[in-house]
């Protein structure tokens, strides 16, 4: 069996574990509830319909394919190891923001049915962020451990996010993982607490360890599964997670995206909410690592 591993570095079964998942009890709010205050996620299986899912990701890969990033039939998501993305598209940000509005991409990501679930888990009405986090990577890349508080929680602590398989997405393909009871780690809510990257764009928003050396010295593990075409992980701001490397064989793309919900009573964060939102830095859609051709060289921190 093809080894899981996180950033070039092999992880044994002893430091691995499956999440649990709460598919059966998604109608269940209590239990819902109860399940995210202990395990500071939600993992359900095939929340949306495949035949939804695939809808998007033929989509988005089709318009990867019209730059000859992603071989046809486009579906399949094979990487062609060639871009004329930049030939063809003179701003990266307004290509990738086209993409990244596509029509049956946002009718999972912002419909009612994960709405419904986002008020649940957030305690109250909630609203989604219009700015979309969507993620091809391709073979070799990863994602290094990080929490999503510095990014996120500028205007209201009461924020969750939502990462969504866009295709099926077994282990070696380099899917989400969490690192299991670390929304109880203190020592990493004080670090990363009151921290707003827009404010200090070189601050440090990932951990220097890689995901085994760090599950090594907190006794801990990397709680991942083979996602299937539909999955949805929703998880709080202080969760540390990252996202294992893509060794598949088959030079085959991951594919999936990352949204975020907060409570509506709050004040709406400009940067990721409005008709043409600017995003982290400012630069809008084009500083994400989705903008850069496929063929760069990019690790998500």
């Amino acid at each position: 069996m093809q080894a899981i591993v996180a950033q070039g570095e092999a992880v044994g079964s002893e430091y691995l574990g499956a999440l649990r998942d709460s598919a059966a009890v998604v109608d269940d709010s209590a239990e819902l509830l109860q399940r995210m205050r202990k395990d500071g996620y939600i993992y359900l299986r095939s929340f949306f319909s495949r035949e939804d899912t695939m809808a998007a990701r033929r989509d988005i890969f089709t318009q990867l394919a019209s730059v000859d990033e992603i071989e046809e039939p486009a579906i399949d998501g094979i990487y062609t190891g060639r871009s004329t993305r930049d030939e063809k598209h003179s701003d990266r940000g307004r290509f990738w923001r086209s993409v990244s509005e596509t029509w049956t991409l946002r009718r999972l990501s912002h419909g009612r049915q994960l709405h419904q679930v986002m008020d649940v888990l957030l305690g109250e009405e909630s609203r989604v962020q219009d700015y979309l986090f969507l993620r091809p990577a391709g073979p070799g890349k990863h994602t290094h451990i990080h929490c999503d508080a510095p990014f996120f929680t500028g205007t209201t602590q009461q924020v969750a996010t939502a990462w969504i398989a866009l295709g099926d997405v077994p282990a070696q393909m380099g899917p989400l993982f969490i690192v299991e009871n670390s929304h109880h780690f203190d020592d990493i809510r004080q670090q990363f607490r009151g921290i707003n990257i827009s404010d200090n764009l070189s601050c440090k928003t990932s951990l220097d360890m890689s995901p085994l050396q760090f599950a090594q010295e907190r006794n801990t593990r990397l709680l991942t599964t083979d996602f299937t075409a539909g999955d949805v992980l929703i998880f709080g701001m202080y969760l540390l997670h990252g996202a294992l490397d893509n060794v598949s064989t088959q030079k085959k793309v991951r594919l999936s995206c990352d949204v975020r919900y907060q409570i509506a009573s709050a004040d709406l964060d400009p940067r990721y909410f409005g008709s043409d939102p600017t995003g982290t830095t400012g630069a809008g859609y084009g500083e994400l690592v989705g903008a850069k051709a496929m063929t760069e060289d990019w690790h998500q921190r």
